[in-house]
């Protein structure tokens, strides 16, 4: 694929045998940016395990500080009092039998799905859908729950599920560039903490192999993982 003149300008910026610290490495992002656009910031975290084996999967939540800059699309799965809760709550699209139909015939344009434990039964026929697109409810990271509400606005506030992929590697939109510094690390450094919280007992050797930080037209530049603080 061919590469921009401002990419290859930003590239020639980086020392790629180099590992910055995370202050540094955000500023570079945020000086380097002339996109017309408010361009997304992802990390990307190549981790020490195996997810062939389900005890090595690596999983969870983590509420980012300052959110991701972007206004995150609820869907929940609710009846009655619950889908009531979830609508005065922030969702975007509540129901029930309609909004599983309405799945089943292709519509997926959501960031997030929340279900009450009674409307599984039905959510679950969804898993070829939600699955491959990362938002199948689950009870452990708390998109299957009787407390509708609470997660509904945790979610609007920036809570995100990360999931390590079949290479081993977690890959997370984290801000934007229109964010300040401080912000970005902030963010950066609670979701590293909680995927170093989510190591698996049975993941052994080097946990966290490589980091890296980049916005959506930019390089990445990689970070000094001793350094994450700074």
């Amino acid at each position: 694929m061919k590469q921009s003149k401002r990419y290859i300008e930003n590239l020639d910026k980086i020392d790629r045998n180099k590992e910055y610290g995370l202050a540094e490495a955000a500023k570079m992002l945020v000086d380097s940016s002339q996109a017309k656009f408010d361009e997304s910031i992802e990390m990307a975290i190549n981790l020490g395990v195996d997810p062939k084996h389900a005890e090595q999967i690596v999983r969870g939540t983590v509420s980012l500080p300052n959110g991701i800059g972007k206004d995150i699309r609820i869907l929940v799965f609710a009846k009655d009092e619950l889908a009531e809760e979830a609508e005065k709550a922030g969702a975007d699209h509540v129901g029930a039998s309609d909004m599983v139909e309405k799945v089943k015939s292709g519509w997926t344009d959501i960031d997030v799905v929340i279900a009450a434990p009674n409307m599984m039964a039905e959510v679950g026929k969804l898993g070829k859908i939600l699955g491959p697109r990362g938002l199948m409810p689950n009870p452990k990271v708390g998109t299957v729950t009787i407390d509708i509400a609470k997660a509904v606005e945790e979610s609007k506030t920036g809570k995100i599920e990360f999931r390590v992929d079949k290479n081993g590697i977690i890959h997370n939109s984290i801000g934007k560039l229109s964010f300040d510094t401080d912000k970005i690390v902030e963010n950066a450094r609670v979701f590293v903490e909680a995927i170093i919280k989510a190591r698996p007992q049975a993941a052994k050797g080097t946990y966290m192999k490589k980091v890296t930080i980049t916005s959506t037209m930019g390089p990445g530049i990689r970070i000094d993982k001793s350094r994450l603080s700074g």
